[in-house]
């Protein structure tokens, strides 16, 4: 056993000695102030303040952003209203298609520029930036550019009419991604816009104001700004809005939940989770273990889905945590522009206190820590790959979510055990499935409380297919035809 462990240790140590292979910077320029996109326009906020985003890796400011109030609120507000009365809703389906159609090629032109800036911007590896979020942005803006035309087809004997107004507030985690998943359906369906995304991740959506207005969409059309939560707030309270659409914590969307109450506003909440990940003893586990160390790792667990609690049948239990710490161990923790590296920075000061704020809380319940022996940099915000076993259900570490790379692990027996502890949990966005048999996905699928449940797979999305949860992970559904749903109210054709 002795010899193994210093033969892998030799292995795992000669695969972090990778040579650097940092991304160009010289691709992206980024300027030192952005103003707030309103009505077609870079337009100074009212308040005349401004506010830094770094660079989480390194700690370097990028470049600072104006900070909206509810005066800039309602001038983005107006803009978007006379846009949707003057341009958008009156514009054929067909048009309002070419236009975001446009804008899928633009983001796809600048795709490089695009995956440096949300790299530097949101601590993520260049990898995760270039090979997933931009381009699924691109593509949502493909997928519903050829919606437009034809909404008549998704909704069968109604009439589909726009709401007006669309108020959207993004998180940090895929700012991009976010903001392309959220404007394309608004716009596809004949609606303005006004977006917010993350005070902490601003710059792509900034940059694709720019490319909004390259584009030549009608002014006013999509207004972009930026803030924090009074700026969110505003817009929420705003009562010339139509329609909220929010993707954050689920204590935030409870309290849009009380502020919309009444109002008529429809809404849809795409909020926190503890997605749960379930390993039967007849799967295949090397690829089971890639696919844990995919749905929570690569992303340093900073995505609602994450595959946070595994579930491992009792039998295989050994072999898995095996190979899962020989895999953690070959991962490189580092600079995320750096194409080697496996896991970035988190993505602020605030989020990387709440990790090991957790970490510490599962330490101090009594559960067994495993983490990675990688060296991490000196300077920035890193926290290596974090495995906890011999933990309770009821343990905080498995209820409540982290959102870092900190995985919880426990055994099960049977079918009817796993299906419970899974949906043991206020949360209900995702969970996975690892076995070779269909009847058992099968099953799980029609008895796990999760708005999707993926099979031999985790993390996989495509703008076809609709995501959103169950329980306080939300409600509403976003992507595929059911993301245009609440963007349009359904009348009946008059006989």
């Amino acid at each position: 056993m002795a010899k193994r462990n210093n033969t892998l240790k030799l292995k795992f140590d000669n695969a972090r000695k990778l040579a650097p292979a940092p991304e160009s910077r010289s691709s992206a320029t980024i300027d030192a102030r952005y103003n707030l996109f309103i009505d077609g326009k870079f337009t100074p906020p009212a308040s005349k303040k401004y506010f830094a985003t770094t660079n989480p890796a390194t700690d370097e400011k990028l470049s600072e952003v104006a900070d909206a109030n509810a005066a800039d609120v309602d001038k983005a507000v107006k803009a978007a209203r006379n846009a949707y009365n003057k341009y958008w809703k009156k514009m054929p389906g067909k048009e309002r298609g070419k236009y975001i159609y446009r804008i899928a090629r633009m983001v796809q032109e600048r795709a490089r520029e695009l995956a440096v800036v949300e790299t530097l911007d949101g601590g993520k590896p260049i990898r995760e930036s270039r090979d997933f979020d931009v381009p699924t942005a691109a593509n949502h803006f493909f997928y519903y550019a050829g919606w437009a035309d034809k909404l008549p087809y998704a909704f069968p004997d109604r009439k589909p009419t726009p709401l007006g107004v669309a108020a959207q507030i993004i998180p940090w985690n895929f700012p991009l991604l976010m903001a392309s998943w959220k404007i394309a359906p608004a716009l596809a369906t004949g609606n303005t816009v006004v977006l917010k995304p993350a005070e902490t991740t601003p710059l792509t959506a900034l940059l694709l104001a720019k490319i909004i207005q390259e584009a030549d969409l009608p002014p006013g059309v999509v207004n972009i700004i930026t803030g924090a939560g009074a700026t969110g707030a505003a817009m929420v309270n705003h009562p010339d809005v139509n329609k909220i659409a929010f993707t954050g914590s689920t204590d935030v969307g409870k309290i849009i939940q009380r502020a919309i109450a009444g109002t008529g506003k429809k809404a849809t909440l795409e909020l926190g989770g503890k997605a749960a990940n379930i390993i039967f003893d007849d799967a295949p586990i090397d690829q089971a273990v890639e696919g844990v160390v995919n749905g929570i790792f690569f992303n340093q667990g900073h995505v609602c889905c994450a595959g946070s609690r595994l579930y491992v049948q009792e039998s295989v239990m050994k072999e898995v945590m095996r190979k899962l710490k020989d895999r953690l161990e070959t991962l490189i923790v580092g600079d995320p522009m750096d194409k080697n590296t496996d896991i970035g920075a988190i993505n602020s000061k605030q989020q990387y206190d709440q990790i090991n704020k957790y970490i510490k809380i599962g330490l101090n319940e009594g559960a067994e820590m495993f983490q990675s022996s990688c060296s991490l940099p000196k300077k920035g915000l890193f926290i290596p790959p974090t495995v906890f076993t011999n933990v309770a259900q009821s343990s905080r570490i498995t209820q409540e979510e982290i959102f870092g790379p900190v995985l919880t692990v426990q055994t099960f027996r049977t079918d009817d055990e796993v299906i419970e502890k899974a949906n043991n949990s206020p949360y209900g966005l995702s969970s996975g499935v690892w076995t070779d048999k269909g009847s058992k996905i099968f099953n799980l699928t029609t008895k796990l409380r999760s708005g999707v449940v993926w099979a031999n797979t985790f993390n996989k999305f495509d703008p076809t297919s609709p995501f959103g949860g169950y329980k306080e992970s939300g409600y509403g559904r976003e992507g595929g035809l059911h993301g245009l749903a609440p963007y349009v109210s359904l009348e009946k054709f008059e006989e």
